[in-house]
């Protein structure tokens, strides 16, 4: 009987998983549209009022993505006054859609990691997720590797498709 060999194990494949870099914390959104005199304006009295008298801990331990989407004027005070509340109570307070806060959490998240491990190395970006992980994390992750690694590759290391090869000198 022949010996079964795992050339998947043998090849010195790295394998790199960004689910491991995505955050699962909760991500509330705020949008400032909730706020607005018919939609249109932010009477500042009535939004000092909502400020002073929200519950802000339904947000604690949370990322909130604070936005508006309204076609309406928003002074910038408005969302500083947000922000202040949130300090201390949210985990993370960001400008922009969920999908936006996301992106930005993964980026910095990848930004941290030591690149130089992955010199000379051949890479298999992992493509299957149990997570929605932005699809600008594998631009970023692509990014950062490209310069050091000898190869990048997506998907599986069984089925993969090639990304980067280095070239020869």
């Amino acid at each position: 009987m022949e010996e079964i060999v795992n050339k998947v194990a043998q090849s010195g494949l790295i394998t790199f998983n960004l689910e491991e870099y995505f955050d699962t914390t909760d991500v509330v959104e705020f949008d400032m549209k909730d706020h607005l005199f018919q939609g249109l304006i932010l009477k500042e009295r009535d939004f000092r009022t909502f400020i002073k008298e929200n519950d802000w801990n339904q947000y604690e331990g949370k990322h909130v993505a604070l936005f508006c989407t309204a076609d309406a004027i928003v002074p910038t005070w408005a969302y500083m006054l947000v922000a202040n509340k949130l300090s201390g109570i949210a985990s993370e307070v960001f400008f922009g859609s969920k999908d936006a806060l996301q992106q930005n959490i993964i980026q910095k998240r990848l930004e941290a990691i030591n690149v130089d491990e992955f010199t000379d190395k051949r890479v298999v970006i992992k493509g299957c997720s149990n997570y929605d992980v932005p699809i600008g994390a594998y631009v970023e992750i692509t990014n950062l590797l490209s310069p050091v690694v000898k190869s990048i590759m997506f998907g599986e290391p069984c089925s993969t498709v090639p990304i980067y090869k280095k070239k020869l000198r």
